[in-house]
């Protein structure tokens, strides 16, 4: 953690908060300039919203999390910090704050997502277990979720070379037979929590940590997924965010070679082994394998809007996910008004935010 020990408590409560998310905590820090100001400032944000924010934890209960993250052996990382993923820290709605437990150089690495089915075939777990040893032994690092089936073995074939992200906190093992397993990846490798500690993990838990996966990852590569799996998920998640998306072929009489046999027909690289991977990630330059994050355009900070421009913007929006550019042409306001009443919209509990920038009313 970087920061004074104020700013980095102020900022974790601001996280906590329901209803703030990844893309609001950002542009809350743009608007306002420290975590302190942001939390001052959210019950009339709210209230201009239409609605009104559930109250943030309160400083004790940070205080506790922050120690029993220091008990497990973990620390808290903060988007911003010098040792962020940097391939992580280049998606939209990178996670403000991760636990972490372990060697984080791994994430320097060429990163390569492996996931797939959670019922797979013995004959695929063979091959991800073998594909992810040769990956490790070249130099890649192995990331999947800790699931079952193909997620296991990846991580069973990478051993010290993986990275595992969980759904839930830190400190719960999900499922419970790869506790042994988890607790080696985290004093071996590395082991990535979203969710605070003590957190049962939930099913809308697992699409955040999909992104997470995608989003480490130079590609992701799919063995065996039924179609609107899991994996799929993530696989579509790592070409929004502009990764390559690779898959291996499987028999069209098993329903489980399905959803990767539909990835390659419409598009995907088809991979056979490990060889195929590293072509399609590693750069005629190895010292530029993982970049700093890039640049980009970023949206102006929020700026305080009119009741006709709330108005406005606001009727724009239904159930029916729409693009942020969408608004900005349609209501003839500018980004930094959009992106306020947005804002404000999402910290009254009215907002839901999807990815690619598109956003619902809740």
């Amino acid at each position: 953690m970087t920061g004074p020990v104020d700013d980095v408590a102020a900022r974790l409560r601001l996280i906590r908060t329901p209803s703030i998310g990844p893309v609001s905590y950002r542009q809350l820090l743009a608007r306002f300039g420290s975590a302190a100001a942001a939390l001052d400032a959210l019950p009339d944000l709210a209230r201009r919203g239409g609605g009104r924010l559930p109250q943030p934890p309160s400083p004790a209960a940070i205080e506790r999390e922050r120690q029993l993250v220091e008990k497990l052996g973990a620390r808290l990382l903060f988007l911003g910090d010098a040792d962020y993923p940097p391939l992580l820290a280049e998606i939209d709605n990178a996670p403000a704050v991760l636990t972490v437990r372990g060697d984080l150089s791994l994430t320097t690495r060429v990163p390569v997502a492996l996931v797939g089915a959670r019922n797979a075939s013995a004959a695929a777990c063979r091959f991800a277990r073998g594909i992810a040893l040769e990956l490790a032994t070249e130099g890649a690092s192995v990331i999947s979720g800790l699931a079952r089936g193909i997620d296991t073995a990846a991580h069973e074939g990478a051993g010290t070379a993986t990275i595992a992200v969980i759904a839930g906190g830190i400190d719960v093992a999900y499922p419970p037979e790869n506790a042994a397993l988890q607790e080696r990846i985290a004093g071996t490798a590395l082991l990535i929590a979203e969710m605070p500690p003590g957190t049962e993990p939930r099913a809308r838990h697992f699409p955040h940590r999909n992104r997470i996966i995608a989003g480490l990852a130079l590609g992701t590569l799919v063995v065996e997924a039924a179609p609107r799996s899991g994996s799929l998920i993530t696989a579509r998640l790592a070409g929004e965010q502009g990764r390559e998306v690779m898959a291996v072929p499987g028999h069209p009489s098993d329903p489980r070679a399905q959803g990767c046999n539909t990835l390659i027909r419409d598009g995907a690289t088809l991979v056979q082994n490990a060889a195929d991977v590293l072509e399609q990630l590693r750069p005629i330059d190895a010292r530029a394998a993982v970049r700093a994050p890039a640049p980009g355009w970023g949206a102006p900070p929020p700026e305080d809007a009119s009741d006709a421009e709330r108005e406005r913007i606001g009727s724009l929006l239904g159930p029916v996910a729409v693009g942020v550019d969408e608004l900005v042409r349609q209501a003839g306001c500018a980004p930094a008004v959009v992106q306020m009443v947005l804002l404000e919209m999402e910290l009254a509990g009215r907002l839901e935010r999807h990815a690619g920038g598109r956003v619902s009313l809740s």
